[in-house]
Order: structure tokens, then C-alpha cells, then sequence
């Protein structure tokens, strides 16, 4: 993994407007609501493994700050730093371009040549949308493809990324890796439903020669582990089930990253497919090089902008997604190819220029999805009482789970009177459970709440979080 730990020197007038604006200046640790000390004693969590920020948009001051300066794992309330760094380095109407290149003669539905296809970093590649894209090839008169399909990733560095380093669980969908052309996540839907006395499979996306051998069918009366029983070995060239899959189950979805297969493997498979689908041949092979400088632009995709884009990664923590907005965002200084360093350092500056000490931030690939990422719950904080003077405030705070109503939030709190009078993200990692955003107060008085836990026992830890904010709703 790649980090980095910035430190930013700042001029006293930009350090006294801090000051001013956010209230950063060391203040008394006040005690927390009473019912989310019980919660937390309950949950048997110490004080000191607890940080939290609260303050009025306006204040000068908190409202409620403990270990606000201690740095904390924030799990994926990081990407709240990366999109609102988004919607402002890129811009809320910014939308990446998908590109297809011809280099060689079309005569008559054949193209003589290569077809490339060059990746703009889309986050949001997704089937429907790729669809549409190949559909506009075929009509510039495309058909049959003689020579090679050529990918070109070159706007994102070419690192090495293993799926397993976070959690040795390569094939859990928020394990996949960024990627210049990254398509449909990189992830497979496989269907499963009781057919008679058989299992009946189907794989969406549909991928060109993989095969797929079927599960026998179980006879238990409950369904349990049914992912375990299936005994699955998902590989390059075909999906194999070695065991059984109950028919108590009725019909399941299993989503997963087949991480065997590289992301040109699996570009590769679905082209093929839907290009077959859509009446095409390729007779060459799947190459990852550059547009080659005689090749003419033939077609193009516009991603939806970033404003629509954030509200999928904060909404539902997508974290591939999180980790394509960073890398973009370090290609705005004009530096190609991309990467996480680049984009942390134009965060960490973009941070500082708005007077916001990055001295031990540590961002390492802007999605949570890290044990090294590292922030104060005061910097995160300043960060969103920064967001919410910004003039993409409206498109900042709507990419938010609301309470109770939609997102990972769309359970919590639902009987609660801060129920849709807050905005809140949510991050969870093994030992680690957090929430910021915004909260509304029957005052009519805006908030911003940090809570982030690193303990043993964090997972128990929701209910305090849950109490903190409405608490904030009920006092503020």
C-alpha cells in the first residue's frame, strides 16, 4: 500500500483564521451525554479509545470535544475527505471519458486494424453503460475487428495491488483494485435458484468461454452457510462448484471479486461477450498498450459527473470507487499517470490552503479500506464545517446516508426523532466503528459530529454513536 504523512507549516494569519472560523484552540474536555456513557460502559469501551468532535457550523467553538487532536482509524468516513476534495480539485460537473481509437482501414463494416479503447479512470463503468458505449462502435460501422482489441490504462500508474493484503479475502467485491478501465467493479453476480432437482447458475456479466460447473442439489432443511457448502473454486476460465447448494435456500446472489483473473482478463471476457451479443467479431488478441499516435478517434463515453458519483461511494461506501476519485484527483496538476501519492499530496495541500493542520494526516488510499489511514476527529471536523461554506455544499451533504431513511444508515435510528434530520457516514473496520456528517437540531441550528472508536469492542459501540446523535438533535 502506498501512504502518505504530509506536514504543512502554516503562516500565522492563516493559522489565527483557523482559529477564528473553527475553534481549534485546546478547550476543556466536557463529559459525554449520559446515554452515550451508559452505551459505552455497556459495550465495555474506555473513554480513551473514543474521539469526538461537535460543533455548530458558526461556532467559534465545540460544542463537545474529547481527543479531538488524538489520531484515530477512521474506517471509511475517509471518503468523506476524498469526495468533497473531489467536488472541488475536479469540479461537481467534472465526468471522466472513455475513448475508442481506430488505427486502420474500415471498409464496408471491417476494420483492417486495432480497435484501442482508452480508459479515462471511469468510476461508474458499469454494464448498462458499456453496453451503450460498444453500441456507438457498431454504429460508426464497425463489425468485424481483424486485428487486436488494445487497452490502454496509461492515465493511472501501473502498480502492483494484491486483493488479499487488507484482509486475505481476495474475493470480497470491496477488495478490488482501482483500475484506468475498470468495468462493472470488477465483480461477478452469480444467481443461484432450485430447478427441479438441479441448480440452475446464471453469471451477470455474462463472460466469453467461462464455463461454469453446476453444485449438486442439497436436501437440508435450513439453508446456513449455503456460500461454504458450495465448496467454490472461481477461476480463470471457469467457476466450479465441488459441493452442494441447499434447496431450502431458494434463490441467492452471491457477489464477488474473481480475483484470479486480472482486470484484462476479465475486460477481455466480457468485451468478447458483448460484442458477440451485439453481432461483432474480434479475430486478434486483448493487449494493454498505448493509443498508438496514428490512431483516430472514433468514439467516446461521458461517466456521470462527480456530484452524481460521490453519492454511490458515500451513500453505500463503495470503495473501489473511493480509490479511482483519489488517484483522478492526482492527475489535476497535470502529472500522468495518477496515483494515490499524487492524489494525497493534492489533498494534503488543497487541506492546508484552506488552513487545516495535515501535519499527521495520513491518507493511503482515500476509501478507509486501510490500517493505516490515520485522522484527527477535530481535522475531520474542520473538514466538514469547511464543506459546508463551500458553494458544492448542496451536492457535499446530499451524497450522505440520511438517517434512517437510505445508505448504511437506512437502519439506524429509524424510531428516533433524529430520523431525516441528519446526514451521516458511516465506517466500520474490525475494531474500528465510526460516523461524521451533519446534524440538524429541533433548534433548526446545523451541527457537525465526529465519532470515530479504535477498540476491541467497537462493533458494540453503534449504540453510543446512535445516542451521540440524538442527543446533538435533541440539545443543539
Amino acid at each position: 500500500m502506498q501512504m502518505i504523512r504530509k506536514c504543512c507549516c502554516l503562516a500565522l494569519p492563516a493559522m489565527f483564521a483557523l482559529v477564528a472560523i473553527f475553534g481549534v484552540m485546546p478547550v476543556e474536555a466536557q463529559d459525554f451525554p449520559q446515554s452515550m456513557s451508559d452505551a459505552l460502559r455497556q459495550a465495555g469501551i474506555p473513554v480513551r479509545n473514543v474521539g469526538v468532535f461537535v460543533a455548530q457550523v458558526d461556532a467559534a467553538r465545540p460544542m463537545l470535544s474529547y481527543n479531538a487532536n488524538a489520531l484515530f482509524s477512521p474506517a471509511s468516513v475517509m471518503k468523506l475527505l476524498t469526495t468533497d476534495a473531489a467536488l472541488e480539485l475536479l469540479g461537481p460537473t467534472y465526468s471522466w471519458k472513455t475513448q475508442a481509437y481506430v488505427d486502420g482501414t474500415l471498409n464496408n463494416g471491417v476494420l483492417a486494424g486495432d480497435l484501442s479503447i482508452k480508459g479515462g479512470g471511469d468510476p461508474k463503468l458499469v454494464m448498462e453503460n458499456f453496453w451503450l458505449f460498444l453500441r456507438q462502435i457498431r454504429d460508426r460501422g464497425i463489425r468485424d475487428i481483424r486485428g487486436n482489441l488494445v487497452l490502454d490504462r496509461s492515465v493511472f500508474e501501473d502498480a502492483a495491488y494484491d486483493p488479499a493484503q487488507f484482509d486475505g479475502d481476495p474475493q470480497k467485491p470491496y477488495n478490488v483494485g482501482p483500475d484506468a478501465l475498470l468495468l462493472n467493479y470488477k465483480t461477478v453476480a452469480l444467481r443461484f435458484s432450485p430447478d427441479g432437482n438441479d441448480v440452475h447458475v446464471s453469471m451477470e456479466p455474462a463472460l466469453a468461454g467461462y464455463a461454469v460447473t453446476l453444485p449438486k442439489l442439497g436436501k437440508e432443511a435450513l439453508c446456513g452457510d449455503w456460500k461454504g457448502k458450495l465448496q467454490a473454486d472461481i477461476g480463470v476460465v471457469a467457476a466450479v462448484f465441488n459441493g452442494s447448494y441447499p434447496a431450502a435456500c431458494g434463490e441467492q446472489v452471491w457477489y464477488l471479486h474473481p480475483y484470479r483473473m486480472n482486470a484484462t482478463q476479465y475486460f477481455s471476457a466480457v468485451f468478447r461477450q458483448m460484442w458477440g451479443e451485439l453481432g461483432g467479431t474480434l479475430s486478434g488478441q486483448v493487449v494493454v498498450a498505448n493509443v498508438a499516435p496514428t490512431a483516430r478517434l472514433l468514439a467516446q463515453w461521458q461517466s456521470p459527473t462527480v456530484s452524481e458519483v460521490i453519492r454511490d461511494i458515500n451513500k453505500y461506501s463503495n470503495n473501489v470507487m473511493a480509490r479511482q476519485l483519489l488517484l483522478s484527483i492526482g492527475t489535476q496538476s497535470g502529472a500522468v499517470p495518477g496515483s494515490a501519492v499524487r492524489g494525497a499530496h493534492a489533498i494534503a495541500d488543497w487541506l492546508a490552503a484552506k488552513g487545516i493542520d495535515v501535519a499527521n494526516l495520513v491518507i493511503d488510499n482515500g476509501a478507509g479500506l486501510s490500517r493505516n489511514e490515520r485522522i484527527a476527529p477535530a481535522t475531520l471536523g474542520q473538514l466538514l464545517m469547511a464543506a459546508y461554506h463551500s458553494p458544492v455544499m448542496p451536492e457535499f451533504i446530499a451524497s450522505l446516508p440520511l438517517v434512517g431513511y437510505d445508505g448504511t444508515m437506512r437502519h439506524r435510528l429509524r424510531d428516533e426523532s433524529v430520523a431525516g434530520q441528519a446526514h451521516i457516514k458511516t465506517g466500520s473496520l474490525d475494531a474500528v466503528r465510526s460516523v461524521a456528517g451533519y446534524v440538524q437540531a429541533v433548534s433548526g441550528k446545523m451541527y457537525v459530529v465526529v465519532c470515530l472508536i479504535n477498540d476491541a469492542h467497537a462493533v458494540a459501540g453503534q449504540q453510543a454513536q446512535d445516542a451521540l446523535l440524538q442527543w446533538v438533535y435533541e440539545k443543539g
